[in-house]
């Protein structure tokens, strides 16, 4: 085979990658902004906010604000959760240790199973409305933030696919460059004529 030929045909079939990497960094990006505009507008309509500053000074098990929560929760005090990350703070780290400080750990499966084996008793029946608020919230701003993850993967994505098109653009330039200044009957892997001695 030719080597300009082989030089125009793979620099071609680059340019075909280098347009489905463009548009794939374009669909990734448009997928992370469309994920969290959604993302954040849902969860700003809840309207939560975390505690306030003043309620970390004084953390106690079995308050509003325990020990546990100093770390990771007080870094958004008073903030509106509006992010994937504030959301599974909010569940996993405030919603998850108040419901796991009532009865039966808050498994709202076993306060139901209680309250069906109880009919009558009122305490219990408020406990699993109670579980079950808290555990649905709980769910719902742990997709927020699996929504969210998602939205990061296609950014990266997005950034991998435009530097991948970047660099096979200068591959395939190199491609085209080559093939003009190669001689047309010049043939690839051709082997130089051995001298007869």
């Amino acid at each position: 085979m030719s080597r300009k030929l082989f030089d125009i045909l793979a620099s071609s079939a680059g340019v075909v990658v280098v347009v489905v990497l463009v548009i794939a960094g374009g669909l990734l990006t448009w997928g992370h902004s469309f994920v969290n505009t959604n993302v954040h507008n849902q969860l700003a309509q809840q309207q939560i906010y975390f505690p306030p500053k003043a309620a970390f000074e004084h953390p106690k098990a079995g308050t509003e604000i325990t020990p546990s929560m100093i770390p990771s929760v007080s870094q958004y005090a008073g903030q509106q959760l509006l992010t994937g990350q504030q959301a599974k703070t909010y569940a996993n780290d405030f919603i998850a240790v108040h419901l796991s400080e009532m009865p039966y750990g808050g498994v709202y499966s076993r306060i139901s199973a209680a309250a069906l084996a109880n009919p009558k008793n009122t305490q219990v029946a408020a406990l699993k409305q109670t579980s079950f608020t808290g555990t649905t919230l709980r769910g719902l701003l742990l997709e927020a933030y699996a929504f969210s993850t998602i939205g990061t993967i296609m950014l990266w994505g997005a950034i991998a696919s435009f530097v991948a098109a970047a660099c096979l653009s200068v591959l395939v330039g190199l491609g085209f460059w080559h093939a003009r200044r190669t001689e047309v009957d010049e043939r690839m892997l051709a082997r130089d004529a051995v001298p007869a001695s």
